[in-house]
């Protein structure tokens, strides 16, 4: 098969933790056919949807682990599965690329579906599912979050709601003289949506990333913040440990199931607190690497599963 995978620039992976590698270095290792393009690189040509493609070799001791070979022009149609891959921030660009991806549907098995990309912000997505979530308000007024702190009993999460990676988020305290400036900044004035969520004291023992696959969880990671940290990303130095889902957690991936394979939305990652759900991540969910190291198992030789069925299923259709 050909796999089409829209992603960042190469140099920007890290073969030891990145998702997105080990999908692609299953893939390769099956005899599947990888190619590479930005979403820049994607185009239409009347209402047919091509990209600019060079075909990717991917070698985890290699110096560069991604290795392109010479650029040509495909049609999506001509592709089994296009992997839409690209690293947040949703901005207009990955907006419109979803819109060129569209002109694929029905030609090419989609991952993610680029209408539920469209759909899901990965904030106010978590809303769809209400009853598990902390006491929530999103707003564009810093009044009101800070009345919402006062409501709370003086400990608020706030999040810009277009944000990524943890960046911008903060454990708001009443009585902090920083408040009132933290928040005319977050909401840039009142032009910038906000996120204030009750802050949860579990999250000091990790919040949970539970991946799942067609409405199915298959792992999860517990993200431990560093002691001089709120946030347990990864990436900003958050620790893996080693973790089991509960009755609670099943409830959550039993009661967004249904609405996720609905919307096209075939691999994320949502982040559990203490029993409550505060995200869900769909343009480009990480953990894959984390599990397998911690649990001994091989995530992406499920992903890669499902790709090929799918892929499969429309080609006979």
């Amino acid at each position: 098969m050909r796999f089409l995978i829209v992603m960042d620039p190469p140099a920007r992976i890290n073969p030891r933790s990145d998702t997105t590698f080990v999908i692609m270095e299953e893939a390769q290792a099956r005899g599947h056919e990888l190619l590479h393009c930005e979403p820049a690189q994607l185009a239409l040509e009347g209402t047919r949807a091509v990209a600019t493609v060079r075909p990717a070799r991917v070698e985890r001791a290699a110096g560069a682990p991604v290795e392109l070979g010479q650029p040509r022009t495909v049609a999506l149609a001509d592709c089994d599965a296009v992997l839409m891959r690209k690293d947040p921030p949703y901005d207009l660009d990955y907006h419109l690329a979803t819109l060129l991806l569209e002109r694929a549907r029905g030609q090419s098995f989609l991952m993610n579906d680029p209408r539920g990309l469209r759909e899901a912000n990965e904030k106010l997505y978590a809303l769809e599912f209400a009853a598990f979530l902390p006491p929530t308000v999103v707003t564009r007024q810093p009044a009101r979050l800070r009345a919402f702190l006062a409501e709370l009993g003086g400990e608020l999460i706030v999040k810009p709601v277009e944000g990524h990676g943890g960046r911008g988020v903060f454990h708001l305290r009443a009585g902090d003289r920083n408040v009132p400036s933290i928040l005319e900044t977050l909401t840039d004035d009142g032009r910038r949506w906000v996120m204030g969520q009750k802050y949860l004291p579990a999250a000091r023992a990790g919040d949970k990333r539970i991946l799942l696959l067609d409405g199915a969880p298959i792992g999860a990671v517990l993200r431990v913040p560093r002691e001089d940290e709120v946030r347990g990303n990864l990436h900003v130095g958050g620790r893996p440990e080693r973790t089991a889902l509960d009755t609670r957690d099943r409830e959550i991936c039993a009661a967004m199931s249904a609405r996720l394979r609905a919307d096209g939305l075939w691999f994320v990652g949502i982040d559990v607190i203490g029993g409550f759900l505060t995200e869900v991540n769909v343009t480009s969910p990480t953990g894959v690497q984390e599990v397998n190291a911690l649990e001994g198992v091989r995530l992406q030789a499920q992903i890669v599963d499902f790709i090929e069925q799918r892929a499969a299923a429309r080609s006979h259709a």
